[in-house]
């Protein structure tokens, strides 16, 4: 990541204000870069892959498992 005298700003990002960087607990919230719903995922700004399980890559390979919000499991469909 480069690094600013406003803090860590991926390099991806050029929006005003930033998006949340990679590590930061609201990065789900950055802008699309690239959005694939054929193949189940989505690279926002930050680098954070998303994928359509709600589970996460981030740039530094860490993945985050999916996580679903309670009560999914309760959700009804129509018949």
């Amino acid at each position: 990541m480069k690094t600013t005298t406003k803090g860590k700003i991926p390099p991806m990002c050029q929006h005003q204000p930033p998006c949340p960087t990679a590590d930061s607990a609201d990065r789900e919230s950055a802008r699309l870069v690239a959005h694939h719903p054929e193949q189940g995922w989505s690279l926002l700004c930050n680098g954070v892959l998303l994928f359509e399980d709600t589970g996460e890559l981030l740039p530094d390979g860490q993945i985050i498992a999916p996580h679903r919000p309670l009560g999914a499991d309760k959700v009804m469909t129509a018949a």
